[in-house]
Order: structure tokens, then sequence, then C-alpha cells
């Protein structure tokens, strides 16, 4: 029983921190973005 506890703590450990890696990345591409956006617009004009 103590192992199953442990493992199902090690596994929401480990979902929690995939999600702020996820949303860490859709961030870097959403401001990747924004500076390509950016930079069009700049050329554009």
């Amino acid at each position: 029983m103590r192992k199953i506890i442990v493992l199902s703590i090690v596994a929401a450990a480990l979902a929690v921190s995939a999600c702020n890696t996820i949303s860490g990345v859709g961030r870097d591409v959403s401001a990747a973005g924004s500076a390509v956006s950016s930079g069009a617009e700049s050329a554009k004009n």
C-alpha cells in the first residue's frame, strides 16, 4: 500500500511539472510569433 501512495505522489509531481513545462513552451512560441509579426509589420511600412 505504501508503494502505491509513493508512486501516486511521484506521478502527480511529474504531471504538474509537465504542465508547467508545456505552458512555458507555449509562452515562448507565442513571444516568438509576436516578434515575427512585429518584424513583418516593420518591414511592410
